[in-house]
């Protein structure tokens, strides 16, 4: 069934049923859950709405600032409005190092990486300052798009000197599980988070809007002995994670 036909309104609205902002919003609600109206889609403008239910603008506009107070609607400045994704919002807590394998292996999901570049490479200056690495060093490369239950999670871009990993090949799932084997794996990691809009490239990968809000975090990892391990640059989906620190008051 198309838009249209699903929000004519001699199929729902009446005349003794109650506001008229109300009857939509209950029948907007009802496209959502049986996904005629699907997750992450627009919504058709308020005019298109009030001239297919014959209702006034005022009236679409009232059902739908209630969908976006329930968190049904996601209204975007200059944009419209949009279903809210079904893709579950993570915590992920500051304070534990761990890869993106052990996360979603908690939380009962199965990760899968889709590889995006893999080998050894001369470094860049950013890979030569954050990894301490000579003049005429290599790095190894490894960047994935990550993805849990296999919607795309985060897109990992990590660098390492080719001491700590000498071939970046053997790495299938976990980077930190070949480390551990290796006796390299971090046991600290210095990170910085930053706002961002998704670039178009990053927003395919990431199956959402180009111009969507996303993160992006940058950590260095060191072992114990303050050699650096690992450099690694991460985009995240907006919409996917919650990044949680516990905070204590400092003494005096």
């Amino acid at each position: 069934m198309s838009i249209p036909e699903f929000l004519s309104p001699n199929g729902w609205l009446q005349s003794d049923g109650g506001p008229r902002y109300l009857q939509l919003r209950q029948r907007l609600s009802e496209g959502v859950d049986q996904g005629i109206l699907k997750a992450g889609s627009s919504l058709p403008p308020e005019r298109e709405l009030a001239a297919i239910t014959n209702l006034s603008r005022v009236t679409v506009r009232k059902a739908i600032q209630a969908l976006a107070e329930d968190g049904v609607i996601v209204q975007k400045q200059g944009s419209g409005s949009f279903v809210a994704s079904d893709t579950p919002k993570f915590e992920q807590s500051l304070s534990r190092l761990t890869s993106f394998s052990e996360d979603m292996s908690r939380r009962g999901m199965a990760s899968t990486s889709i590889w995006l570049e893999r080998g050894v490479f001369m470094p860049s200056p950013d890979e030569v300052l954050a990894l301490a690495l000579t003049a005429d060093a290599s790095v190894s490369r490894i960047a994935r798009l990550r993805t849990a239950d296999n919607k795309p999670m985060a897109i990992e871009r990590a660098s390492l000197s080719t001491e700590m990993l000498p071939n970046p090949l053997i790495v299938e799932t976990s980077l930190y599980e070949v480390l551990e084997k290796a006796g390299l794996r971090p046991i600290r990691a210095l990170q910085k988070i930053s706002a961002i809009n998704l670039a178009e490239d990053n927003a395919n990968l990431l199956e959402v809007s180009p111009g969507e809000a996303g993160l992006r975090i940058e950590r260095t990892s060191y072992l114990a002995d303050g050699r650096v391990v690992e450099f690694t640059q991460s985009i995240y989906r907006g919409d996917t994670y919650n990044f949680v620190a516990e905070l204590r008051l400092a003494k005096e």
